[in-house]
């Protein structure tokens, strides 16, 4: 459980996956960077998984790989079980000097993934049952519609010069930046 006098810890989280759900598709990989609220960076977790027994890649999803041949080799690069990584990442959860927020783009996709692994393979979850959604946070910030609220729309000023490229660890570290900096603008509102 969360401790309410320890501060708020932005974990943004990343996942690399071969298809649309958990269990019949794997995640092939994941990644994490922890922040605080001003932007600094506490740490980073990730890790490659080895393929669940049994599950298969989503035709759509493997189709989509082909264009990202670079993203498909760092993904499956040295994976190792999902039981050992899970354990490792919640000590590493619990290992941060605050309680752990999953923070997600979409939330809903990245979060669903770790979850079940979490649960799964780790028997619990640091997060508890929720997660933060930058989309969400970006609707709220523009005045605009759910679906209005793309990346494309969002102001300049809060992307950092990261690379977003479909490598969990890229994407985690410039999606946290994008969310302290989204963080940092609706607190001085």
């Amino acid at each position: 459980m969360s401790d309410p006098s320890r501060p708020e810890i932005y974990v943004s989280t990343d996942v690399e996956v071969d298809g649309p759900i958990p269990g019949p598709h794997s995640m092939l990989s994941f990644a994490s960077a922890a922040y605080a609220a001003d932007k600094t960076l506490l740490g980073t977790f990730t890790a490659n998984l080895e393929l669940l027994p049994g599950a298969q890649g989503h035709p759509d999803t493997l189709a989509w790989w082909e264009q990202h041949p670079d993203a498909w080799q760092a993904a499956r690069r040295d994976p190792r079980s999902p039981q050992s990584v899970m354990t490792d990442y919640v000590q590493w959860l619990e290992a941060l000097p605050g309680s752990p927020v999953f923070v997600g783009y979409p939330a809903a996709f990245d979060f669903m993934f770790v979850y079940w692994y979490l649960i799964r393979f780790a028997g619990r979850s640091p997060f508890s049952f929720s997660a933060l959604d930058m989309k969400t946070m970006a609707m709220v910030l523009l005045r605009k519609d759910y679906r209005r609220s793309t990346k494309n729309a969002m102001p300049k000023r809060w992307f950092d010069d990261l690379p977003h490229n479909h490598v969990a660890l890229d994407d985690a570290i410039e999606q946290g930046a994008l969310f302290c900096n989204m963080l940092s603008e609706s607190r001085r509102r």
